[in-house]
């Protein structure tokens, strides 16, 4: 995990839950991966999140897809955009992808990277990497 932060300000955690992220066949070749975000205030100040990324790469690094909420549509998912001083935020995002060729399972990994900032507009950001299996 990566996060970075400047002393004195807001800083992030990230953990994925669980991890390694597993595929569930919708129908047809369309699969679901559910999985929660933690976000973690370790600075001391609130932050509010700017957004949650996800890069996905496959057959030792190829980038396969990316997907990004911003704040607005984390807020219209029901989830709260400020982790409070030495708090927590539990997302649950279970988004659905087309994926023809099964073989691709063995060697998906992801990005999950959270970008928020402190009530000084100080940056924090983290950055995890999770496995994805069917």
């Amino acid at each position: 995990m990566r996060s970075t932060a400047e002393p004195g300000h807001g800083a992030i955690s990230v953990q994925i839950v669980p991890n390694p992220v597993v595929a569930h066949k919708v129908s047809g070749d369309t699969y679901e991966f559910p999985f929660d975000v933690l976000v973690r205030e370790t600075g001391g100040r609130s932050v509010t999140i700017r957004q949650v990324s996800a890069d996905v790469y496959a057959l030792g690094g190829l980038h396969v897809a990316n997907e990004t909420y911003n704040a607005t549509q984390i807020a219209n998912l029901g989830f709260p955009t400020s982790v409070p001083a030495n708090g927590e935020l539990r997302y649950h995002f279970a988004p659905r992808k087309s994926v023809t060729d099964d073989r691709l399972f063995n060697s998906v990994s992801a990005q999950i990277r959270v970008d928020g900032y402190d009530n000084t507009n100080t940056p924090a950001s983290a950055t995890v990497t999770v496995t994805v299996t069917r």
